[in-house]
């Protein structure tokens, strides 16, 4: 038997030990960028059904020569039984050569590249004027979410869940407030984690100037604002092959009332591409399905800390 490689691997706690939030945040723009410029590569998410418990997904990345496979899971029930719904693993190789350079914990990189999507289309998408950020779903991703948007700027905020308990602790966290669903829709930018089996959001509940960041809808059937909220929006989305067949977009899609035109990609708006915002008083929607160049970034950042 040949003797294995001897491959550094890097568990949920060090890969958050060594990307704070707001490095999260840099290194997810500029992984945006990078792939709206064509620098780096991204074949689309492969999805696994696992009936009727939950998915596989597989998505692999290329860039900075690393070039990255993440095997994740998304186990909705797993809760109830004191699971995460997600686990995964990052295997991140050379790209000159092949060679594995690093296991990763794929839960960690998962948690802070969401996070941080919310963060940079927030600074990109919200008015300049916004001030106070709505937390919907309160679990590990709302948590990052949470973390991410503070460290962009937002001091002052709602954390609703429909378990009490999880609000307090994130709101103690953040120093913001617990409140209703509806008291988090009334910020200027709200942010949707929620499992996305039924919306929480409806035409009715939008208010002229809020941006609005949904990130629980990132497979099909999913979904966390009806049709009629979604083609409401000026519609931006983190990459449009997932987007129109596996996320928030979906359903409009489907419906024949949304199409490639009516929306923009973040990375363009990002590198000026793509104007972004029309007006103060717009209704702006950010779709995040999650992409492999998001995972890419942040993983760039743990094998540049070691």
């Amino acid at each position: 038997m040949s003797k294995g490689l001897d491959i550094p691997v890097f568990d949920f706690d060090s890969v958050l030990a060594s990307v704070s939030p707001a490095a999260a945040i840099e290194r997810v723009r500029d992984g945006f960028a990078c792939f709206a410029r064509g620098e780096w590569s991204m074949p689309s998410k492969v999805y696994l059904q696992s009936p009727p418990y939950g998915d596989f997904r597989a998505m692999p990345a290329l860039g900075n020569d690393v070039a990255i496979l993440k095997w994740v899971t998304s186990f909705p029930d797993n809760p109830k039984e004191g699971r995460p719904v997600v686990y995964g693993t990052v295997l991140a190789s050379d790209a000159r050569t092949g060679e594995p350079r690093a296991l990763i914990d794929g839960r960690a990189v998962t948690a802070l590249r969401t996070g941080a999507a919310a963060a940079v289309a927030s600074a990109a998408l919200a008015r300049k004027d916004a001030r106070t950020a709505g937390i919907v779903g309160c679990g590990l991703h709302g948590r990052w979410a949470g973390l991410c948007l503070k460290a962009s700027g937002f001091a002052d905020g709602v954390c609703a869940d429909s378990d009490p308990s999880a609000a307090e602790r994130l709101a103690s966290e953040l120093g913001w407030r617990t409140g209703t669903t509806t008291e988090a829709l009334g910020c200027d930018v709200v942010t949707l984690v929620t499992p996305g089996h039924e919306p929480v959001v409806t035409a009715t509940d939008l208010r002229p100037g809020v941006h609005i960041n949904a990130l629980g809808a990132d497979g099909p059937g999913k979904a966390e604002m009806d049709i009629d909220a979604v083609v409401a929006c000026e519609v931006f989305c983190d990459e449009w092959n997932q987007a129109g067949h596996g996320g928030e977009l979906t359903g409009a899609v489907e419906a024949g009332r949304l199409e490639r035109e009516d929306v923009q990609d973040l990375g363009t708006v990002l590198i000026g591409a793509a104007t972004g915002r029309s007006s103060d008083s717009a209704v702006t929607l950010f779709d995040s399905t999650g992409l492999a160049i998001q995972d890419l970034a942040i993983v760039l950042a743990v094998l540049e800390d070691t």
